[in-house]
């Protein structure tokens, strides 16, 4: 299936954002780990959410997580430590993301983890026990999902964690969400020093919990004022809060350098808000950025780059390389099909140097890859250009209801057959 993106001349709506997918995943996992009877309210009603809640849920068997590397990442830790054996499996390309990292990690810890398949990848045989814990030490450059599947079951174990993080640390403002969800349910958790986090060994409190609104989700909101070429655009985005844990609310930073600026509707911190997103009129000539600590922005913000014809230098995007597709190749594939000759180093940086060439089509078909930043990144480029999106439906992964928003706020979507 494709969509056939039209997008509106004029741009002036109100959005209803899903709940944050990063803070709903480690909520459940915590929550499953306090025995709580009452699900966290406003989860995200995204496809990786509802795979940790269907698993924590039921515990069958056979655990399948789909395309959801968080949930697999997150519940390798978590069916370590509780009774019982299950495998855990997902679609062919997770059985082809490594996940060796954390399994050697939870060794360490004592955990029963086996390889049913290829060693390093799902899917995994897991024979849950208690696990002592204790001193581990693991590299700060691997990603930031499998530092926080060992945090959170640092509560339960029984000397409780103290994890060293050696080498460069990435993605720090993910393993600081994770710390503080946790002392939201009463864990005593927190960094000792710049690389040692210590949990103690003190079970999780019950309790009810509010999910707020997804900041990467609001990212393509952003990216869609910024493309507007109507100098009055205004999109109102609900229930985020200003001083937010989530490290993607960076967004509203990134995005003021290249002309959006963000209203809050009141002082007060702390507090889900009404957040308005207004064209400024002032963009950067050039963009250098380093993503270490934000890579799922990096597609929103080269999409909006190139769209906005601004040059880039962009650092900081090792871990693009094993996200749903290799994104760093994917991203140059579909660039160039709206005249964009994108250049990468490193495993590591992509770079533009502002010139175009003739678009192959003039309706470019962009690949989704079966990556759901893919399409949520490379739609607003239509109020640009014309564009096709292939197999649509990935959105569902974490935004499911964005073609609903985008409809909302007048696009007009058609939906054709792949020829």
């Amino acid at each position: 299936m494709q969509y056939n993106i039209t997008a509106p001349t004029k741009l002036n709506t109100s959005i209803t954002l899903p709940a944050s997918k990063s803070i709903s995943n480690r909520a459940l996992i915590i929550y499953a780990l306090s025995g709580g009877n009452t699900l966290p309210q406003n989860l995200s009603d995204c496809d990786d959410t509802n795979v940790i809640i269907e698993a924590i849920r039921y515990m069958p068997d056979v655990i399948d997580i789909k395309a959801a590397g968080t949930a697999m990442r997150f519940m390798t830790a978590y069916l370590s430590v509780m009774r019982g054996t299950h495998v855990i499996t997902g679609t062919d390309r997770m059985k082809h993301r490594p996940i060796g990292v954390l399994v050697d990690a939870l060794r360490m810890l004592g955990a029963d983890i086996e390889y049913v398949g290829e060693e390093g990848f799902p899917p995994l045989r897991i024979s849950g026990r208690q696990l002592t814990g204790g001193m581990l030490e693991i590299a700060g450059n691997v990603s930031s999902q499998y530092i926080s599947a060992l945090l959170m079951i640092g509560p339960v174990l029984k000397d409780g964690l103290e994890l060293r993080l050696t080498g460069d640390i990435i993605s720090r403002p993910y393993i600081d969400l994770t710390l503080w969800v946790m002392r939201e349910f009463g864990a005593d958790a927190e960094w000792t020093s710049g690389d040692v986090i210590s949990v103690k060994p003190r079970p999780y409190q019950r309790r009810d919990y509010f999910i707020e609104n997804d900041w990467s989700s609001a990212s393509y909101w952003y990216e869609i004022v910024a493309l507007a070429k109507d100098r009055d655009a205004t999109v109102r985005l609900t229930g985020l809060m200003d001083g937010s844990k989530q490290g993607d609310s960076v967004v509203k930073y990134i995005f003021s350098l290249l002309g959006v600026k963000t209203v809050f509707e009141s002082k007060t911190t702390g507090r889900l808000q009404t957040v308005t997103l207004k064209k400024s009129n002032r963009c950067v000539p050039r963009l250098e950025y380093d993503f270490v600590n934000f890579p799922d922005l990096a597609q929103t913000i080269v999409a909006t780059c190139c769209a906005l014809g601004v040059p880039f230098h962009f650092r900081g995007l090792s871990t693009l390389k094993i996200k749903e597709t290799d994104r760093i190749e994917a991203l140059k594939k579909e660039m160039l099909k709206i005249g964009c000759v994108l250049k990468d180093a490193n495993n590591s940086e992509l770079m533009w140097d502002g010139i175009r060439q003739p678009s192959a089509a003039e309706t470019p078909v962009i690949e989704t890859y079966e990556d759901h930043r893919m399409a949520l990144s490379l739609a607003p480029v239509s109020l640009r250009q014309p564009i096709v999106i292939n197999n649509p439906n990935v959105v569902s992964k974490s935004y499911p209801h964005f073609w609903r928003d985008l409809q909302i706020a007048g696009f007009t979507i058609e939906e054709k057959s792949e020829a």
